[in-house]
């Protein structure tokens, strides 16, 4: 298993201010400064490979996942990079130790733009590691096609990660620290989101717009 790590991340907190309306701007920059030194990216990935593939599903180095949206996914594909990652421990702390709901509310908005910059920074790496053009992701949970108990066997993949990210699975299959994010990167001619497929409309965290004909063709509406 490899690891990426980012010694230092850098969050720009008047592009933060701009996107939390209604916060004041002095405020944002007080709370991104002392979180700047607790922020400490890190993700374990592998290089896997695809040995079989159902009607349903596929099978990635022994281990079986159910999905027929990652299945399609995967049709011509042989390597895949399961992956974890997380900002951190300390960030958790931080965030648990603030009593201040405004200031709790925006250490967890930073926190959720803080692993979007990290993956940002470890697609490149990936991108440039393995000498891939186009790179897409699928995580469980992402979709009801791939449910969050996939979690557990996304995680066989990547034994050991526990120790070395201090990444771990809840009961709930929750992940913690809370700040963390799994899934499987892929090589892909045309860049796929999750987001695609999923049709809810109150959504903070979408990445790209439903396409109702590409859920047809997935599968996804009959």
């Amino acid at each position: 298993m490899d690891i990426f790590s980012i010694d230092t991340l850098t969050l720009d907190a008047d592009s933060i201010a701009r996107r939390l309306r209604g916060a004041r701007r002095e405020l944002v920059q007080r709370v991104v400064a002392s979180v700047q030194g607790v922020l400490r990216p890190k993700a374990a990935f592998r290089a896997a490979y695809v040995d079989a593939k159902a009607e349903d599903g596929v099978v990635i180095n022994g281990v079986s996942f159910r999905s027929r949206v990652l299945r399609r996914n995967l049709e011509g594909i042989v390597r895949v990079f399961p992956f974890v990652m997380t900002v951190g421990e300390a960030f958790d702390r931080t965030m648990d130790q603030t009593g201040d709901l405004l200031e709790k509310y925006l250490l967890d908005e930073i926190g959720n733009l803080a692993l979007i910059e990290a993956r940002r920074l470890f697609e490149d790496h990936m991108r440039n590691t393995f000498a891939l053009e186009t790179l897409s992701c699928m995580s469980p949970g992402s979709l009801e096609d791939w449910p969050t108990e996939e979690q557990k066997n996304l995680f066989s993949l990547l034994a050991g990660v526990e120790s070395l990210l201090g990444v771990r699975l809840t009961e709930s299959l929750l992940m913690i620290p809370r700040k963390s994010v799994s899934g499987i990167y892929f090589p892909t001619e045309v860049s796929f989101s999750s987001c695609q497929l999923c049709p809810r409309e109150s959504c903070d965290n979408r990445k790209a717009a439903y396409d109702e004909a590409k859920a047809r063709r997935y599968g996804i509406l009959t």
